[in-house]
């Protein structure tokens, strides 16, 4: 059996026993939970948003987005940053440094103006955070003067974070909205104003489904609905697209990232660290499973680098970065034609439909004996490989180069 490996690092100058935080969310905002999550396991907490300001809440304030019999691939929320007062959020933050001085807390703060930020900011550093983050992202405040409005600004990112970090020795963490088209933008005007790490996603701005009864948006709020923030395993993709620009980006390759955004288990965790992120952090998934998930997650990425003979986290950041280039660079000399195996076959039928009606045409269809076969008119898109659902039916097969092309080595994934 293998033990588990030293998942320590480094994030922001400060050594974490593993990447695995909890993100700023209804799943830190107290006390009890905190405290049951690290418990548990979690490196650290990024403590919910606290602010001056105090949300009203409405009620019901989240919705999912299914497929078939799956669990929920995506979910919606409309809730806003702590409703408790900041003097109760300050004092619950001060207990837990107080009861668990070797695990990280991370302050997540919000303010309306220089003044609230700065404020914010002192009194964090005063109940012993180790780390500053600059919430520049909610997508569901009620006031344009906070949350993603701000973000998509980086003016006032520039600004807000200089702020804070006046009144602070912390390094201090940049939350970026995902509801931009660039968001090294915003990332490098929060570096400027002397943000030492970026963290991304927040959530994005989305509509989960529509309510048949009432012609609105779910969930259902007295007969009306809004758009607000959309999270889970459906945004890593996103996600990891964001971590992987900035990662990328030469005003921000030296930038510590933290990676937020459709974490669930061991695999997705280490993407998040192969295309760059240093720190994890979790919401979504725990409110489907609860704390106990960063058991799996630790034992899953101890297993995983002992089998591709990793040391240290620190050997797995960025290591896919140099892999992925800009389409233009990509080799188009030559097409991989699938490989069907007859013998796992079961004749369903779904790679010759999927090929016809949304590709390319080339697979025949044996009727009379069930059976697809793949013809030259093959382009190799690897549809077919997507649909089937028997695993090692179809697979990678013979190389065939362009006319014209120079035949080279080449890597079958």
């Amino acid at each position: 059996m293998v033990k588990h490996k030293d998942l320590s690092i480094e994030f922001c100058g400060v050594k974490c026993e593993n990447p695995f935080f909890l993100s700023s969310s209804p799943v830190g905002s107290n006390y009890d939970m905190c405290s049951k999550a690290l418990e548990t396991g979690w490196g650290g907490i990024v403590y919910k948003t606290i602010g001056v300001y105090i949300p009203d809440e409405c009620s019901p304030r989240f919705d999912n987005t299914r497929k078939e019999a799956t669990p929920f691939l995506g979910f919606k929320n409309m809730e806003q940053i702590s409703d408790k007062p900041l003097e109760k959020n300050l004092e619950m933050m001060a207990k837990l440094k107080k009861d668990y001085p070797d695990k990280i807390l991370i302050a997540s703060i919000m303010g309306e103006n220089e003044e609230e930020w700065k404020k914010l900011s002192k009194l964090v550093t005063e109940v012993g955070a180790d780390i500053i983050e600059c919430n520049f992202s909610c997508p569901q405040m009620t006031s344009s003067t906070m949350g993603s409005d701000v973000g998509q600004n980086p003016e006032l990112v520039k600004k807000y974070t200089q702020s804070v970090c006046s009144a602070t020795h912390l390094p201090v963490m940049a939350k970026m909205t995902p509801n931009i088209g660039n968001m090294e933008i915003p990332a490098i005007a929060a570096v400027k104003g002397g943000a030492a790490s970026i963290s991304a996603i927040n959530t994005i701005k989305a509509i989960t489904r529509i309510d048949f009864n009432h012609y609105t948006a779910m969930p259902v709020v007295n007969g009306k609905s809004s758009i607000s923030g959309y999270s889970g395993k459906a945004v890593k993709p996103i996600s990891l697209r964001f971590i992987a620009q900035m990662a990328q980006h030469p005003d921000l390759a030296n930038i510590p990232l933290s990676g937020i955004g459709g974490i669930e288990n061991w695999e997705d965790a280490a993407e998040f660290l192969m295309v760059g992120a240093r720190n994890l952090q979790v919401t979504t998934a725990i409110m489907q499973y609860g704390y106990r998930i960063v058991e799996d997650m630790i034992s899953g990425l101890s297993y995983f680098m002992q089998a591709k003979g990793f040391n240290s986290l620190d050997e797995m950041v960025g290591i896919a970065l140099d892999n992925i280039i800009p389409a233009e660079e990509i080799d188009r000399d030559f097409k991989i034609i699938p490989k069907i195996d007859e013998d796992v076959c079961v004749g369903c039928g779904r790679c010759y439909i999927s090929c016809y009606d949304g590709a390319h045409q080339a697979i025949e269809w044996d009727e009379d004996n069930r059976r697809p076969s793949i013809t030259d008119d093959c382009v190799g898109c690897h549809l077919c490989m997507n649909v089937c659902p028997i695993e090692g039916c179809i697979t990678p097969g013979e190389v065939k180069f362009k006319e014209g092309r120079d035949p080279h080595e080449v890597i079958v994934g």
